[in-house]
């Protein structure tokens, strides 16, 4: 029997529950429910990976800014805090942080002067070049777990929905879009 352990709520969530509820024919809302099927695997998978962050002394949105920098630098802080799902104004607290880390340095728009924006230092890419291979080889492992059929459909099925979930943010109440 293994317990997970969600660091931000202190919750235990018992792998093997969650893990058969469908397959023992559990039909009840909760176990089909799509949303909570994605959190739940999102949240059991992340920690695994999470871990190995917080081994090298970092905290998980700092992590994210480094997995979003790595392949596209010189990003503005609105839209990095989009890329990794957190608020701006948090976003910039924790790029604040980073730079002082020497592991960020702002720079300023070369067509607005007013915009700033964000990109990795040669501390905060060898960091980040380094943890994204970490990622990839946890990502081949937990893919490994499903049929091959499955583990080639579910990024694609999922790049989807994201795509439409997208399209469909303008279709939102202003309450509930995120900032662009």
């Amino acid at each position: 029997h293994i317990n997970y352990v969600n660091h931000n709520f202190s919750t235990k969530f018992s792998l093997r529950v969650i893990c058969n509820m469908n397959v023992s024919g559990d039909k009840t809302f909760v176990s089909n429910y799509l949303l909570y099927l994605l959190a739940a695997s999102s949240e059991l998978a992340s920690e695994q990976f999470h871990q190995q962050i917080r081994d090298k002394g970092l905290r998980v949105p700092e992590w994210r800014v480094l997995a979003c920098l790595v392949d596209n630098d010189n990003m503005m802080i609105t839209h990095l805090a989009r890329l990794s799902l957190m608020e701006q104004s948090r976003m910039t607290r924790i790029a604040d942080q980073m730079t002082q880390s020497g592991l960020l340095e702002r720079c300023e728009d070369s067509n607005d002067k007013r915009r700033v924006r964000v990109r990795l230092t040669n501390k905060g890419r060898k960091i980040a070049i380094d943890l994204v291979g970490q990622a990839r080889v946890h990502e081949k492992k937990l893919l490994s777990t499903l049929k091959d059929t499955d583990a080639s459909h579910i990024k694609h099925a999922l790049q989807a929905l994201l795509q439409t979930l997208d399209e469909n943010t303008n279709e939102l109440p202003p309450v509930l879009k995120r900032e662009a």
